[in-house]
């Protein structure tokens, strides 16, 4: 596509699913919708609006494609709409689950970075998803209230979960239809079917067995609640509005579709990613650029015992406090991270990442010994830390070579750093978000820059100057 050139496949039959806030059951109806789909032959694409990182895991346990994050914010309307294309390449229907309420985003100002504005851009109709459990006919003045709202009129239908028995699901219904809201779904309340939670959520389907197949369960029971025939006329007309975003191919916002023969040749350069129960918060999108430039071996903290042979590392986020005793206990892979770090291997960790490498994590009156690569500890907390950010670069890294870049991106931890060296480096001076000490982020040690901050790769410049450090070290 070149300048000014529209995306206007018509092909792309697409579904959003929103809430009316948080909890009221949108990952466990989007599996549900993913599942009575796949079931009948699509090939459903799975997305999720935001930078979450573990609801598309459970995307991907049913699909068997790996789910993908939407989010204008960390890519930019343009980046967005490029992902999706690329994702979209050989799917028969994107379903995509929303993130908080409907009109929930960036601030109370406007719905930037909501459902709603992903629903928009995508010009995709919308099936609302109603907690019942402590309502009847007032339901039907909430489904109002959210498709009046700011003029929006996608919302084709409602699923009303967590209902107590016929007689209330019928009250619900008779008072919809009264308004010709369509009820595409009725899903009763089960204990037997809840996900499982901790303290960022869900448990990522990647750390065992059970949670993948309780998602496989739930998904299978919701399934038998909804009226597929009208999802699927819902899904079919949902063709006859176009998308019709323009973009500059030769934009730095711009995805690279790696789903390309030449994309599957040896490259020049190979990239570790760590990656297991402990390690696992990586956008789609990023591996996928990662792999446009340079081969992709995934090795894991907590198993392995050696690097795999590879020009630089990427350690993201995850859940290492979980299993932070056996973590520390493979101090032979502990010992290898520090030695090529102290080489100059390109090491990028984030969140997670960030308090592996440093000394130690200290949850409750327990304290584990980490890499030691950071001269910090982190200190678990029961203060959540959850922000959008943007962070200016105030010193060359890894990421980014250009002092004055600002980079957009997020934090979401339940932990702090503590007896940060007073001569330590920061890559990035925050501009939103809190970061390491509510000022700065991104500690640089060597040619490691580990943050709290995490980045979407949306932006080819970023992968560049990762490969440009590959190219430097492998030339040592």
């Amino acid at each position: 596509m070149g300048k000014g050139e529209l995306c206007t496949n018509n092909n792309y039959k697409r579904l959003v699913i929103a809430g009316t806030s948080s909890g009221v059951g949108k990952t466990s109806i989007t599996i549900g919708i993913m599942k009575a789909l796949n079931d009948i032959g699509y090939k459903v694409q799975g997305f999720k609006v935001g930078p979450d990182y573990i609801d598309p895991s459970y995307h991907t346990s049913i699909t068997g494609r790996a789910s993908r994050n939407l989010d204008p914010w960390l890519m930019g309307e343009d980046g967005l709409v490029t992902s999706f294309v690329n994702a979209m390449h050989d799917a028969d229907v994107a379903v995509v689950e929303g993130v908080m309420g409907m009109y929930d985003g960036l601030s109370g100002k406007d719905d930037y970075a909501s459902t709603a504005h992903v629903a928009r851009i995508l010009k995709s109709p919308v099936i609302l998803v109603l907690d019942a459990s402590k309502s009847a006919r007032s339901i039907a003045a909430v489904a109002l209230g959210f498709i009046r709202y700011g003029g929006y009129t996608r919302i084709k239908g409602v699923i009303l979960n967590n209902v107590a028995s016929d007689r209330h699901a019928e009250y619900c219904k008779e008072a919809l239809e009264q308004l010709n809201i369509q009820v595409v779904g009725v899903v009763k309340r089960s204990n037997d079917i809840m996900l499982e939670e901790r303290h960022l959520g869900l448990i990522p389907t990647y750390e065992s067995k059970f949670i993948h197949d309780k998602a496989y369960k739930v998904a299978s029971y919701v399934k038998d609640h909804l009226n597929i025939n009208a999802l699927v006329s819902i899904v079919e007309n949902s063709v006859k509005e176009r998308l019709n975003i323009s973009y500059n191919k030769g934009s730095s916002s711009i995805i690279i579709n790696s789903n390309t023969n030449s994309n599957r040749k040896k490259k020049d350069f190979s990239i570790g990613v760590a990656l297991d129960e402990s390690f696992n918060f990586y956008y789609t999108d990023n591996i996928d650029m990662l792999k446009n430039y340079a081969d992709v071996v995934f090795f894991s903290p907590l198993h392995d015992n050696d690097l795999p042979n590879c020009d630089a590392l990427y350690i993201g986020g995850g859940f290492p406090e979980v299993l932070a005793d056996a973590l520390s206990k493979n101090i032979s892979m502990m010992s290898n991270i520090r030695r090529v770090a102290e080489d100059g291997m390109p090491i990028y960790a984030e969140c997670g990442g960030l308090m592996y490498l440093s000394r130690c994590i200290i949850n409750n009156d327990s304290k584990y010994r980490m890499v030691g690569l950071l001269d910090a500890d982190t200190l678990m907390s029961k203060k959540l830390t959850l922000n959008y950010t943007e962070a200016k670069v105030v010193k060359p890294c890894i990421v980014s070579a250009s002092i004055n870049r600002v980079i957009r991106g997020h934090e979401f931890h339940y932990s702090a750093l503590d007896n940060i060296a007073n001569d330590s480096t920061f890559a990035y001076e925050m501009l939103k978000g809190k970061g390491i000490d509510g000022k700065h982020d991104g500690l640089i040690v060597y040619n490691t820059l580990a943050s709290y901050m995490h980045i979407h790769f949306a932006y080819k410049d970023i992968v560049k100057n990762v490969i440009e450090g590959c190219r430097a070290y492998k030339r040592k």
